[in-house]
């Protein structure tokens, strides 16, 4: 089962008392990059964000945006600060006394005092915190590794399809070869005899001439480590997970191959087909790119 680096993920964990949303997004990375847009109530718990994250993730560039909502009543409260409440009405009274003013005092206006009246957020209990979101992260993981594995499969098919294309093309090369050795030894044997006229034809050099052509062009070695390349990438893509780069490496190997047989090619048709073959290679890189 191959998995995309794209994917989306969206989840919502309510209680009685909060909501926590969790969205994830990925588009392909070489690496394994996460970043983490977290409310400052939750800082203390992003390295163990990450850490369940890492069990869901190998590779790809991550997004995740948590938010956080708690309309409790019972989150916050009103302190009043008598000690405070009381110096100030100690030194209003002695102001008043010493300056012969007016002792207007209300407790509307005391209460406007900085640090008279307080509003408190009650301090929620960690592990309950920790264990809201931690399902709401593991809940939106799940989500977005299945759209990974879906797009996976939709990968997985269209590389396979190439792969079948590649085949053909590769007996293509196979059944072309002995063709162009034929023709080799039809041109040269009438060229040397338009040369030599009623002059008798030395067989062994002229059998000599056409093995050195026939070892030149021969892309043998090449046709079956393509065929061998082609079975080691179907056998990657039924493994569990984290192939990407395994297949990306096999991609070169094959885009090697091809890329002999294009440099030995001797023939227009041989020619063609090779960069038919690089051509689709090439494509199957691409889809790697996009894999996990």
């Amino acid at each position: 089962m191959i998995k995309s680096m794209t994917g989306f993920g969206r989840f919502e964990y309510v209680n009685a008392d909060r909501k926590i949303t969790v969205e994830m997004k990925a588009v392909n990375h070489r690496y394994n990059e996460v970043s983490i847009r977290i409310p400052r109530k939750l800082n203390m718990f992003e390295t163990a964000v990450r850490n369940v994250l890492k069990q869901y993730i190998s590779r790809g560039k991550v997004d995740v945006f948590i938010s956080y909502q708690n309309d409790a009543d019972a989150n916050a409260c009103v302190k009043y600060n008598e000690d405070v409440a009381g110096e100030y009405l100690k030194y209003l009274r002695r102001m008043a006394e010493t300056f012969g003013l007016e002792d207007d005092i209300r407790v509307s206006t005391l209460s406007r005092y900085p640090e008279v009246l307080t509003l408190e957020e009650q301090v929620e209990d960690e592990e309950d915190l920790w264990s809201d979101l931690e399902a709401a992260v593991r809940g939106c993981a799940e989500k977005f590794v299945e759209t990974r594995i879906a797009e996976g499969n939709h990968l997985k098919e269209d590389i396979l399809q190439k792969l079948d294309f590649i085949l053909t093309l590769v007996s293509k090369v196979e059944e072309r070869s002995p063709q162009i050795i034929a023709e080799y030894r039809e041109k040269l044997t009438n060229k040397v005899q338009e040369l030599l006229g009623d002059t008798k034809l030395d067989d062994s050099v002229l059998a000599t001439e056409i093995t050195i052509f026939a070892d030149k062009i021969c892309v043998d070695e090449e046709t079956v480590r393509l065929r061998a390349h082609v079975a080691n990438m179907r056998k990657t893509l039924d493994e569990a997970e984290n192939v990407g780069r395994k297949l990306d490496f096999l991609a070169q190997e094959m885009n090697r191959e091809a890329n002999t047989t294009l440099s030995k090619a001797n023939d227009i048709t041989v020619s063609n087909i090779a960069i038919d073959l690089k051509t689709e290679i090439e494509k199957i890189r691409e889809q790697i790119q996009n894999i996990e």
